[in-house]
């Protein structure tokens, strides 16, 4: 067994012998018998009792459950100990259904998370496997490469070219060089051979000891001593509602005990009335509400190639009213192929290329580095071996021969490609990358005309020909080359002096749906925003073909480098285009727009784009081709790297809101509408017409399973112009007051109304039955109304309506609660309240919209006259 985990500070002071024989590690790593006893026991793994008992008492933790437990106690106290084991069997059944909805709502986010689970390639008894990062353990050895994730803390023990992104640890906006030497700094963005959990690969190779896992890593130990996240905006509201409903709840209760004393009623009946009222008036369903609404559109999005990682990502989803991201595999079909060929004063197709523009594509050929596969990995440099191979050139192409001795990798800081190769004309470097990295290391320019110096005009003149080529959509690259000069290594250094040849023209073309997707987005009020890498000109052209544009302007890195925060967060609100920028520079931009009250999205499919993606109030990595880092990064990841699926996710956030709305208009507007109705029937008779057993019976069949089916429907109205009014505000505002008063008034009218028309015709328990069937009828067939393009809403209503008429007219059973069987006449009583209360509140809103359309004609033709 590997001993306790030591302090973070002392494995990257040992050198990497002694971090291996402290781990009970070897070179060959762990074997499997080994890694499983090292293993933790996982909170995943916890028996099923353990996760339904603490599921259980989840749904028992909300403000609501004490006053369920006081209406037992005070039913107990007076001596009706039926009632108050009726309102425990409530509080059990509703913990029940909640719970059991709970676990099936952590079972579907694992299936959904097990979707996108990343793998990491473990040293495991000399040979190399890939297992889920869940699986690694203390001592085993990992093997990194670029766009991997780090799964948990590691010492290095050897590292070419590493290069490692620790934003989210360090707040380091650029790439620390890992290497295998110890270091005595206890300062963690100084422990150059250490990895953690979180950080990102985003150049070269590693092998590393895995030194702490889970709570032991720098990342566990942080997360542990931070502050529990503030709620989502659908909780936070459904909190505010729920401190709102508890006064409320036992002042109702309170109203109808005093009535009751007030006409004479004895101590118990009173206490018993308002005690069966307070009860009634609680929504049970409504802590669960958030979650299972939220589930509902993770479930369906999973269906169209978008795996939700956390479904509080929906809620947010419906806020967002700013998208970023890249052009490339979005906006564009995300394969770039090589079109145009220059020469520096004109360009020609790569399938009719002359003399020169064959040296030119022979020379970015040699500048190219050699597939170890079908295809590299990088897509410039496959365009450009595709092209040459369309054009039928080679390497060796004019020199008799070609073979590569070294290379200096493309990095985004360096923004160019070279390498030096012999020939039998005799060894060469051959460079290709942006033209503002390569033009200033180039000190001649071999023209049509011949060799020209590279001064200031002729400079003009070449910035000019790239800018011809960007402006018509074109990704512009320069190649150059020149004589080795005898030495066969490449450094950074070594890279000047040399002679340009001319400019390649890639292009990645829009997809056809792009631009009907962005006039979508818009329609639903989100503004899109384009952050890419490439050139101005280029980035401009796509603007343009798609509106993105849109009367704003366009923004350059350097530009953006040289303005401060407060400066960029002034004018960052005008721009819609940013082009040739960084990985550090992304991050500034979506910070920028949160600081100026923007909700936003990033889109992106890189490891550099991994921290703006974690940064942005909604992650969304492209799961196609992207790499592991923006998937663990993202808080939605979508798989068929189309905007469309992207507008789905946006679209299922918005109509979230406004099932939650209709949700909690069941359960607060119907409560409300018993609280009515119970006060006004107790202020005319002096006693409740519904006991308590009758008022838990109307919640069981009104509320928890309408509204659970309402939260989870599919979304009726799915079209951005339908939904652009939806939101947390709007949704969760007005629109939901006027919800829940019109649903609270229609019950109470309903039930009102059948309770006065049957009292004359009955006794009092007669009438108090027929009530409770049209306070019942006049709750499910609201729901029915607002549901009624669902099937499963439809057929819930139904069973709850099949379930009362059987407990009214089944003798024993309707006795025990307080009922009596009904007659033609009762069943016409409380039938007909209820329709004519539905058919009110479906022509009420008609009638008002007219009157208001009325109202406000007459009054512009008072302003006119």
């Amino acid at each position: 067994h590997a001993p306790p985990p030591q302090s973070a500070p002392s494995w990257h002071a040992m050198d990497p012998a002694t971090v291996m024989t402290a781990l009970g590690a070897t070179e060959k790593g762990l074997d499997a018998g080994e890694a499983a006893r090292r293993r933790p026991r996982k909170e995943s793994e916890a028996s099923g009792a353990t996760k339904f008992a603490r599921a259980l008492m989840g749904e028992l933790a909300n403000p609501l459950t004490p006053i369920l437990g006081v209406g037992a106690a005070l039913s107990a106290a007076v001596g009706s100990v039926s009632d108050a084991a009726l309102v425990a069997g409530v509080m059990g059944a509703n913990a029940l259904i909640g719970g059991v909805q709970r676990i099936r709502t952590e079972a579907s986010l694992e299936r959904l998370l097990r979707a996108s689970i990343t793998s990491v390639k473990v040293r495991r008894s000399g040979e190399v496997v890939s297992l889920e990062r869940s699986a690694v353990v203390r001592g085993d050895l990992l093997e990194l490469s670029a766009g991997d994730v780090v799964p948990a803390d590691c010492r290095i023990l050897e590292a070419t070219g590493c290069e490692v992104d620790e934003s989210a640890l360090t707040g380091e906006s650029f790439p620390v060089l890992k290497q295998a030497v110890a270091v005595p700094s206890a300062a963690m963005a100084e422990r150059t051979c250490m990895l953690y959990e979180g950080s990102t690969v985003v150049n070269g190779e590693v092998l590393a000891v895995v030194v702490a896992t889970d709570s032991d890593t720098e990342l566990g130990r942080a997360l542990a001593e931070a502050p529990e996240p503030p709620p989502s905006g659908v909780e936070a509201r459904l909190r505010g509602l729920t401190k709102a409903t508890v006064p409320a709840t036992v002042l109702s209760g309170a109203a109808v005990t005093g009535l009751s004393l007030l006409h004479g009623r004895s101590t118990r009946n009173a206490v018993t009335s308002g005690v069966s009222l307070m009860v009634a008036a609680v929504p049970e369903g409504m802590p669960l509400l958030a979650t299972v609404a939220q589930l509902g559109a993770a479930r369906r999005l999973s269906t169209r190639e978008a795996l939700v990682r956390n479904p509080k990502t929906i809620e947010a989803l419906g806020r967002v009213d700013l998208l970023c991201f890249d052009k490339t595999g979005t906006l564009t079909a995300g394969r770039i192929a090589l079109q145009r060929v220059s020469d520096g004063v004109r360009d020609e197709a790569v399938g009719d290329l002359g003399p020169k523009g064959r040296d030119i594509l022979a020379a970015a050929l040699r500048a190219s580095p050699e597939p170890e596969g079908e295809v590299l990995p990088h897509a410039t440099d496959q365009a450009v071996v595709e092209g040459a191979a369309l054009a039928g050139i080679t390497a060796g192409h004019g020199l008799g021969g070609w073979e590569q001795l070294s290379a200096l990798a493309f990095e985004p800081v360096r923004g160019y490609h070279a390498v030096v190769g012999s020939s039998p004309g005799g060894s060469r470097v051959s460079v290709k990358g942006a033209p503002e990295a390569i033009l200033p290391r180039c000190d001649v320019w071999r023209s049509p005309a011949g060799l020209v110096p590279l001064t200031r005009r002729t400079l003009a003149s070449l910035h000019r020909e790239v800018e011809r080529l960007a402006r018509r959509g074109l990704r512009v690259l320069a190649v150059a080359e020149r004589p080795s000069r005898g030495r066969l290594d490449l450094q950074e250094d070594r890279v000047v002096g040399l002679e340009l040849l001319g400019f390649l023209g890639l292009a990645d073309l829009v997809r056809p749906t792009a631009a009907k997707a962005i006039e979508e987005l818009r329609r639903a009020g989100v503004d899109v925003v384009m952050i890419t890498g490439d050139h101005p000109s280029t980035a401009e052209a796509i603007a343009a073909e798609l509106g993105i544009l849109n009367g704003k302007s366009l923004m350059s890195g350097g530009e953006l480098e040289s303005l401060s925060d407060l400066e960029l967060d002034q004018v960052v609100g005008d721009v819609s285009v940013f082009a040739r920028i960084t990985p550090a520079l992304k991050m500034r931009i979506v910070g920028s727009f949160q600081r100026v009250g923007r909700t936003v999205a990033m889109t992106g499919d890189g490891a550099n784009d991994a921290p703006a993606i974690r940064l942005a109030h909604v992650g969304i990595a492209l799961g196609g081709g992207g790499s592991p880092a923006a998937r663990e990064a993202a808080d939605l990841v979508v798989t068929d790297d189309r905007i469309e699926t992207i507008i789905d996710a946006i679209v299922e956030g918005r109509a979230m809101w406004a099932s939650v709305r209709d949700a909690l208009a069941i359960l607060v507007g119907g409560n409300l509408g018993e609280v009515a109705f119970t006060v006004g029937a107790t202020a005319i008779s002096g006693t409740s017409p519904l006991q308590a057993r009758q008022l838990l019976l109307v919640n069981l069949l009104t509320d928890l399973l309408p509204a659970m089916t309402i939260a989870l429907r599919v979304p009726t109205r799915l079209s951005p112009e339908q939904l652009i009014e939806e939101g947390p505000d709007a949704s969760l505002g007005r629109a939901l007051a006027k919800q829940i008063a019109m649903r609270a008034v229609v019950t109470a009218a309903g039930a009102g109304s059948a309770w006065l028309i049957a009292r004359p015709t009955g006794s009092g328990r007669r009438a108090g039955t027929v009530s409770l069937v049209a306070l019942v009828g006049t709750q499910l067939a609201q729901t029915a109304v607002i549901g009624r393009s669902s099937p499963v809403v439809l057929a819930s209503t139904v069973v709850s309506g099949a379930a009362l008429a059987g407990i009214v007219q089944t003798p024993g059973i309707s006795q025990f609660f307080g009922c009596t069987p009904l007659g033609p006449l009762g069943w016409t009583i409380a039938v007909g309240s209820t329709a004519a209360a539905t058919g009110a509140s479906v022509v009420a809103p008609w009638v008002v919209s007219k009157a208001a359309g009325v109202l406000n004609r007459t009054r512009a033709s008072q302003e006119a006259l």
